[in-house]
């Protein structure tokens, strides 16, 4: 403690003066039996015994003197710890009392002296640093409504560019593209009606533009498919991968025929999602492994699985590896990237969503997709997909 005396210091001096009392006490009572004793022993004669009642008075009134005296003390001890622990302990709690009912502005005086000021000294400190820490709570209750009241705006805008997206899609589904189609009907018309009266380079451009509207075609479904993925609605379910590549390797036939490709696989596990878009998916990969084949090599595609643990549960890596031309590393993660062209559409046909559409289906099923970095030949696309039961 400091320089102001302490509660434990009243107490300990009143204790050593009742200590003092009592050993007081015990030696006048000592003296008082010895010296009657020593007068009864000599005689018991009148006088002796007078002698030996004066003893005893002399030490009932020595231990009355003491008994007042302790009495006084223990009064007094009394008043000291009611002065300076009972009463001030008692406003002390009244004040927190106060604090703690709503009126946490409210400050805690300092009551007491000696270790009651300190105690309520502490309890002032605790409730600033209370008040401090309520006030950094509503701040940031604050600030995490502000951010609720910005999702949910973000959400409202969000729902408000899905709308925009599916008139889009039935814009581009219906509205795009039948013009398309008349263009290359009505084209081809032309090519057929007058083509003995036409020169080569005219033929050449009719040419181009079918070929124009045909790919504008094919760029509307993709991009159609693009935005359609995870918007069906339809719940998660078991399904086979044996059975859909089956049917996407019925769908591909005549282009593995053409190739004279050979596509083979591992066994396939059942995996949980929507079938179309996993149908979708195996198509593109197996499709893409198939268009980017090796010149003068026979294409030969092989698909892997295998159980891992992901982090939201069991799941599993699949992957299609290729001997075909490959893909520079650096350019390992630009070919998710939608409308992304590694070579002239001149060279290989397509229109460029397709390693994005698997992106964006893997991730609507909380995989993720990647090119493997240790494939020595050809590309190997590997993916994950949670489990099925």
């Amino acid at each position: 403690m400091t320089a102001e005396r302490s509660v434990l210091d009243d107490v300990r001096r009143l204790l050593r003066w009742a200590v003092a009392v009592l050993v007081v006490t015990l030696v006048v009572a000592l003296v008082a039996v010895v010296g009657s004793l020593r007068l009864l022993t000599a005689g018991a004669d009148a006088e002796t015994i007078a002698d030996a009642r004066r003893w005893n008075e002399v030490l009932f009134l020595a231990v009355g003197l003491l008994v007042l005296v302790a009495a006084g003390l223990g009064w007094y001890a009394w008043r000291v710890v009611q002065r300076q622990v009972t009463v001030p302990l008692a406003r002390l709690a009244a004040e927190v009392r106060a604090a703690s009912t709503g009126e946490h502005a409210h400050e805690i005086p300092r009551v007491g002296a000696g270790e009651v000021a300190a105690l309520s000294d502490d309890v002032e400190t605790m409730r600033r640093e209370l008040v401090a820490q309520v006030a950094d709570a509503r701040e940031a209750h604050a600030e995490v409504e502000h951010a609720h009241e910005q999702l949910r705006e973000q959400a409202a805008e969000l729902e408000r560019s899905n709308r925009d997206l599916e008139q889009f899609a039935y814009v581009a589904s219906h509205d795009l593209q039948e013009p398309l189609r008349k263009v290359a009907s009505f084209t081809q018309l032309l090519q057929k009606r007058y083509g003995d009266r036409l020169d080569d380079r005219a033929d050449q451009y009719i040419a181009f533009a079918v070929d124009g509207a045909h790919r504008m075609q094919r760029l509307i479904q993709d991009l159609l498919s693009f935005s359609r993925v995870g918007r069906s609605g339809a719940p998660p379910q078991d399904v086979p991968l044996e059975e859909v590549l089956a049917h996407v390797l019925g769908d591909l036939a005549d282009r593995i025929a053409e190739q004279q490709a050979e596509v083979t696989h591992d066994p396939l596990p059942v995996v949980r999602g929507e079938p179309g878009l996993l149908t979708m998916l195996l198509r593109n990969v197996v499709g893409n492994a198939l268009k980017f084949a090796r010149p003068g090599e026979v294409p030969r595609v092989h698909l892997t699985a295998a159980r891992t643990a992901g982090q939201s549960g069991p799941e599993w890596e699949l992957a299609c590896a290729d001997n075909g031309i490959g893909i520079d590393p650096q350019y390992a993660e630009r070919v998710f990237v939608i409308f992304q062209r590694l070579h002239p559409k001149e060279v290989y046909t397509g229109t460029g969503i397709g390693l994005a559409l698997v992106k964006r289906v893997v991730e609507h099923h909380g995989g993720r997709v990647w090119i493997d970095p240790e494939a020595t030949v050809g590309t190997t696309v590997r993916w994950t997909l949670p489990a099925g039961a």
